[in-house]
């Protein structure tokens, strides 16, 4: 025996989730199940899951469903437009409180690297918002930014950060980053089209040691080359622009620890690590609150593209620190 439906002065609750509203109206624009998980960017057993509490917390049956196609019930007819409201005066609220035109405000590291494409995507899925771009080249230097307020999103090892800063943050997965070494030219093993990480067993490799921006890095260089008898480069100052690193990587001629999408720098051959793998953890990350439509495209840009291109599958033989895979599979 089914429930009053609400549009019939049954029972309701007044505190319906809008996560669950936007399911409905996404199902019911579409009338498809699968289409409407595409669009939403969720998995369709989650979608499914949603619109069936909906119907509960309702006492209304939505959709009829059949194994051939999903229509709108006459409670559904009669909610869509209400629904519709509610949402748009959600989307009001939100733009009241981040200033509506307010630039969203995103760390994509340095120029040529993967994070720009997650940006170009989140562009064009909301063309009314301004994403701008910004170059803080690591997460714990973007961290204390977007604590700060002067930034809003970035993208990094979550796992590497200091505990006190992850505590104001939040993060969803978004790749395990394939790493790699820059060799300067002319170096032996510049010769290999992959560079095993024994063969780097006596080298000394720059890591991004001193500089106050990317410890997390460092971190992961220090995990990875633990007991193989890789050395890690002392602090050198920091290399801003194309010209400035290949002077001083001439300059010291050592390999640098860096991941396969790093843009070709001139004096310079870039190979990926094998036996193991080693894979960099990617989260993009923001300050926990952040209201904003343009970050909405965001997060749904970085999940598309991970889905699209299988970033979160991690290849044979692979590297990964536990602390970091842990973090790694909560896909929040």
């Amino acid at each position: 025996m089914t429930a009053e439906p609400v549009v019939r002065g049954g029972g309701v609750r007044r505190d319906v989730d809008p996560r669950l509203l936007r399911a409905f109206v996404a199902v019911a624009e579409e009338l498809h199940f699968t289409r409407a998980a595409a669009r939403l960017y969720v998995a369709q057993q989650a979608l499914s899951r949603d619109v069936r509490r909906l119907e509960r917390e309702l006492g209304a049956e939505l959709f009829a469903r059949t194994t051939r196609q999903v229509t709108l019930t006459a409670d559904g007819e009669r909610l869509l437009p209400y629904v519709r409201r509610v949402l748009a005066a959600q989307d009001d609220l939100a733009d009241a409180v981040t200033g509506g035109a307010r630039p969203l405000l995103v760390d994509v590291n340095s120029p040529g690297l993967v994070f720009g494409r997650i940006l170009e995507r989140a562009r064009a899925l909301a063309p009314e918002c301004e994403l701008m771009a910004r170059f803080e080249s690591g997460l714990t230097g973007a961290a204390a930014e977007m604590i700060a307020g002067r930034l809003d999103v970035s993208f990094g090892r979550f796992a590497g950060l200091d505990p006190a800063l992850r505590a104001e943050l939040a993060q969803q997965p978004v790749r395990y980053e394939p790493m790699a070494v820059l060799l300067p030219t002319g170096h032996p093993l510049a010769e290999l089209a992959a560079v095993p990480l024994d063969a780097l067993a006596g080298e000394t490799v720059y890591a991004g040691a001193g500089n106050p921006r990317t410890p997390e890095w460092t971190d992961l260089a220090h995990r990875l080359f633990e007991g193989r008898g890789i050395e890690i480069a002392p602090p050198a100052p920091l290399a801003v622009g194309v010209e400035e690193f290949e002077r001083v990587m001439a300059k010291s001629r050592n390999p640098v620890l860096a991941v396969v999408d790093f843009p070709a720098m001139p004096g310079a051959e870039l190979r990926p690590l094998t036996d193991p793998v080693p894979l960099s953890p990617v989260s993009l990350v923001w300050r926990k609150g952040l209201v904003h439509p343009g970050f909405t495209a965001l997060r749904a840009a970085a999940a598309a593209l991970a889905a699209e291109e299988r970033w979160l599958e991690m290849p044979a033989n692979a590297w990964v620190p536990a602390a970091d895979s842990l973090i790694m599979m909560s896909r929040r």
